[in-house]
């Protein structure tokens, strides 16, 4: 019986040139996406540092003569006192995001831990609920959690905009979990000869080795809070409560046709944290976003 011959396997080869045009061609693309999302943003900058009359006129990109004081004229509208450098809206904010960056990083990490480092019976099946709680609307829960804050005495309160972080968020708990797992084990048994307790562990080692983790879970939360709007708006009606972007709903309402070029400054000071947060963390997260790659 004869052996078939065996055929010599093809290599194909790109020649430089075509890997080169490759790489420009996907540079070009990108270039021009970010170009597209940064439009926006130029126009509202551009929008800010003009007047009135500028503004409405299409053509005209740039201002003739950037008008600063725009920036400190919304920042008065918006509740800005000057002689004694009080914003109620931006010290709400602050304190509002912080609380939540706090509870959220120390909840999700000590739930993430439970889930990673102890065995009791239920432990998968429970997290995998947990885990389908991210699939639930907010909309669905939005009308039994306000009946429940309701019911404490917490309406126009900051309460209910900080409690919640301290319960955990299911993301949050899945990504430090991940990175427990990732963490030998002999780690934590050599804690336990040194007579660390569960807690001295998670503290000690676990949460000091996270610190990537740490980073992303702070980014995000900062984010979406110092930008949240609908939650503010449903539990705060008191003018003193209000958070940045309330103020800015309620700027709007009342400068939004007249006074354009102030309600553009003013969304580019609610905005600028952000934007500074994201280009000072960008690269550390973009770097450490695979401390919570999946394990099993």
């Amino acid at each position: 019986m004869s052996a078939n011959p065996t055929t010599p396997t093809t290599l194909t080869y790109k020649p430089a040139r075509f890997r080169h045009w490759s790489s420009v061609g996907t540079y070009l693309l990108l270039l021009a996406g970010a170009i597209l999302l940064l439009i926006p943003f130029f126009w509202m900058v551009s929008n800010s540092l003009k007047t009135d009359q500028e503004i409405a006129n299409i053509g005209q990109l740039l201002p003739a003569v950037p008008i600063w004081d725009n920036y400190p004229d919304a920042l008065e509208r918006m509740g800005l006192d000057s002689s004694r450098w009080a914003f109620p809206a931006l010290s709400n904010t602050v304190v509002i995001t912080t609380l939540s960056v706090f509870g959220s990083v120390l909840s999700s990490s000590l739930v993430g831990f439970g889930f990673a480092r102890f065995r009791f019976r239920g432990r998968d099946p429970l997290f995998m609920v947990m885990l389908a709680t991210m699939m639930l609307p907010p909309q669905v829960t939005m009308i039994p959690v306000f009946l429940l804050f309701r019911q404490f005495g917490w309406i126009d309160t900051m309460l209910p905009l900080v409690i919640p972080a301290f319960f955990g968020q299911p993301f949050f708990i899945f990504m430090f979990r991940q990175f427990f797992l990732q963490l030998p084990e002999e780690l934590l048994e050599a804690a336990r000869i040194d007579g660390a307790s569960p807690l001295g562990i998670y503290w000690r080692i676990m949460l000091p080795l996270s610190w990537p983790v740490i980073a992303i879970v702070a980014i995000y939360t900062f984010m979406f809070v110092w930008n949240d709007f609908m939650n503010p708006l449903i539990y705060l009606n008191s003018p003193e409560n209000r958070t940045l972007a309330l103020e800015l709903n309620s700027f709007n309402g009342q400068y939004g046709v007249e006074r354009r070029e102030l309600l553009m400054a003013a969304s580019f000071m609610t905005m600028l944290p952000c934007v500074l947060l994201f280009f000072a963390a960008q690269r550390y997260f973009v770097g450490n976003a695979a401390a919570s790659g999946v394990k099993g």
